[in-house]
């Protein structure tokens, strides 16, 4: 819709709120980040900012917005000539997650760098969100390389376009505003900490808050424009609020306690680096600011950790995001306000009062409250009863001896089933690779053509010039000079003549996890292993930026516990909440594999399947299907290897006496067989080698065949 929903008819969502605005008063706190289900009003709140900004001065005709006052002298359509500035609205630019990198820092016209020595440049996002909102939707799913020219355009102020010898520099200077839902894949830690503040949502559970949220986005599809204006006394009052923090914020002192309790808090969380205490330094100055005061209290600062330190304590990609308040106030009460102002504070919440502007019904603030979508902020109370649905990252858990134990004959007759056991610490590993050259998602794992990495070799292009390979460019234009009047020093070059650099970079795979969790396994020591191997490869997983799946077998047939997604931390929970028993229905568990790989294929082609079968290779049951188990456990390794699918099978096979089953399963898999203690990384040498070598054989093994 053409009218924005206004900000301050978002209902409760404090924390998003007040995270939003403290950066609109210090666009130095270094942007947000929003993580939270789908649903919740995120992007909402965020496109509502926009009109609470104060308006800009601009050079007339600058694509870059220089400041009337102070121009940037190295602006690409400088130099600038004083005189009067123009007023426009500050921008809110999206970036859209198949951006290309062109699209966001700019593109050069090569044909005319080349033939008439011309920087002509052509702004991108970046230039156009100087002096505005930058806003990222699904921030986890955008490619790394477009990450990290992101975040070192936030953190440097300027962006910097660099091809094949032509430079360009232009500021861009702009508030960063990410949402993600955690449930779609997780960003990296050293990503996560270049956001300044994180804030946490989630839909509210109580009925009076919904009913409040509906009512309001109804009444704004019906008649925007009309909602807008019962707000609009209120969206004035928070815009001059944020004008008159931005002039008060330069008066404000940041004193020798308040930076103790800064620095004692970062220390006492324990964060890596600095830039956690200069952001909570910032943090808290703005917050002074925004409540109308010049000196900065123990108050600030807690509400500041709580904003910009969650994020940044997370020790590896399973723990979940927090801070523990009673922490928190320990470390704080060591360092008290040297002079305790008896006056309370204003309240922070940018909301007008208890009633709505229209008519209807109270706008309470607290945990728990909903956006216009549904969404809520701060943390909402948990829902509980009967009909408490389970999230997908949080399987239920059953307490050992909570529940009656199902007998033999319910597991198919290997004994009852075992409660859960925890995972045993994991460990480094190497990286397993598919071989080949693929053409996937940009990620850390397997070779591929892609659009960053070494450059290969040259080739017309098929669309948009976006890396020209120099050397085949001028080799290509260089017979045809005489033919085209050349008379000077200059190359004459035309469309024709140019060429796209092919290059060779790392590709994301599906790594599809097939768990034994029969009897056979069930030994709590022996599980706790295995669990602990799989998490490891679980963080690699999320380390090189691949989908995983989790298919488990035991008892009658196999599971598909969790369908292919880019969400690693719902693996492990899944893992974490395993139960074993029950006999080895080997062949279910590749044929489920065999039908998910296929199903994945279809939805994303280019993207190449990598699976890990983790069990001793015993075959104890053939379930539904009937007939010998050994044998179709064999006839179905033997399919997947003859379709190309590179595997890995994680011997899980312990004890004086061993059977080598889980090797003559490798062998029909076409891949190598590496024991739990080989899957470290001061262990697993080869393991790359021998899968290609594996899969190269088993090719060969199958076309001879054939002949």
């Amino acid at each position: 819709m053409s009218t924005p929903y206004p900000f301050t008819a978002v209902v409760g969502q404090t924390d998003l709120r007040l995270a939003l605005l403290l950066n609109a008063v210090s666009p130095a706190v270094g942007g947000v980040l929003v993580r939270g289900e789908k649903g919740t009003a995120k992007s909402t709140a965020v496109r509502a900012l926009s009109a609470l900004l104060p308006q800009v001065d601009v050079v007339p005709g600058c694509r870059f917005s220089c400041a009337p006052g102070a121009p940037d002298p190295a602006c690409p359509d400088g130099p600038h000539e004083p005189g009067p500035g123009a007023v426009r609205p500050a921008r809110m630019v999206e970036l859209p997650v198949g951006a290309s990198e062109d699209r966001l820092v700019g593109a050069l016209d090569i044909e005319r760098a080349l033939a008439e020595g011309v920087k002509a440049f052509e702004p991108g996002l970046l230039a156009d969100a100087h002096r505005g909102i930058l806003y990222v939707d699904e921030v986890n799913l955008l490619h790394d390389h477009l990450i990290d020219l992101l975040l070192d355009a936030a953190a440097m102020g300027a962006s910097y376009v660099e091809r094949e010898g032509v430079s360009v520099r232009h500021a861009a200077r702009f508030l960063l505003v990410g949402t993600m839902n955690p449930e779609e894949g997780e960003l990296r830690p050293q990503l996560l900490d270049r956001f300044g503040l994180t804030v946490e949502v989630a839909a509210s559970r109580e009925p009076a808050q919904r009913v409040e949220v509906v009512r309001r986005r109804l009444a704004y599809e019906d008649d925007p424009a009309g909602f807008a204006t019962r707000w609009a006394g209120d969206e004035h009052e928070v815009r001059a609020r944020v004008v008159a923090a931005r002039a008060l914020l330069p008066k404000v002192s940041l004193g020798d306690t308040a930076l103790l309790q800064i620095a004692a808090t970062c220390a006492g969380f324990e964060v890596d680096g600095m830039r956690a205490d200069i952001v909570m330094a910032r943090t808290a100055t703005a917050l002074a600011a925004w409540a109308g005061r010049t000196e900065v209290r123990k108050e600030d600062v807690r509400q500041a950790a709580l904003l910009a330190l969650p994020h940044r304590r997370r020790r590896n990609p399973f723990d979940a995001p927090g801070l523990d308040e009673d922490l928190l106030d320990r470390i704080l009460d060591e360092f008290p306000d040297e002079e305790p102002d008896p006056d309370p504070d204003p309240d922070p919440d940018p909301e007008p009062g208890p009633e709505g502007p229209d008519g209807n019904g109270p706008d309470d603030s607290g945990p728990g409250d909903g956006g216009p979508d549904g969404g809520p902020g701060g943390t909402p109370p948990q829902e509980s009863g009967p009909d408490a649905p389970a999230s997908d990252a949080e399987a239920p858990q059953t307490p050992q001896g909570s529940e009656p134990q199902p007998s033999a004959q319910e597991n198919g007759g290997a004994g009852p089933e075992q409660a859960p056991v925890r995972a045993a610490e994991p460990f480094r590993t190497k990286m397993l690779s598919v071989p080949g050259l693929g053409e996937g998602a940009s990620g850390r794992r397997s070779r591929a053509r892609t659009a960053h990495g070494r450059t290969t070799g040259a080739q017309r292009p098929r669309g948009h010039l976006t890396k020209l390979h120099l050397a085949a460019t001028i080799q290509a234009a260089a017979p045809h000079q005489k033919a085209r009047g050349r008379s000077g020093r200059g190359l004459v070059v035309r469309k024709d003549d140019l060429r796209q650099a092919t290059r060779e970079g790392r590709e994301g795979n599906l790594v599809l996890f097939v768990v034994d969790a029969s009897g056979s396994m069930a030994a709590r020591q022996r599980m706790s292993a295995v669990k602990g191997a799989v998490l490891s490869l679980l963080l690699d997983a999320y380390q090189r930026r691949d989908k995983v799946g989790l298919i488990t077998f035991r008892g009658a047939g196999a599971q598909l516990a969790l369908p292919p997604t880019s969400s690693v931390d719902a693996a492990a929970a899944r893992l974490e909440q395993l139960p074993t028993g029950g006999r080895t229905p080997l062949a279910a568990g590749l044929l489920t594999a065999h039908e998910t790989l296929r199903i994945e294929r279809l939805r994303d082609p280019s993207r190449r399947p990598l699976l890990v079968v983790v069990t001793d290779g015993r075959a104890t049951s053939a379930g539904a299907l009937g007939g010998d188990p050994r044998e179709l456990s064999r006839r179905s390794a033997r399919m997947l290897a003859a379709e190309g699918v590179a595997s890995v099978v994680v011997d899980c096979e312990s004890g004086p006496v061993r059977l080598g089953l889980a090797g003559v399963l490798a062998a029909d898999l076409g891949g190598p067989a590496v024991s739990l203690d080989g899957l470290r990384a001061d262990s697993l040498a080869g393991l790359v080698k021998n899968v290609r070598t594996a899969v190269t054989s088993q090719s060969s093994h199958t076309n001879r065949r054939a002949a």
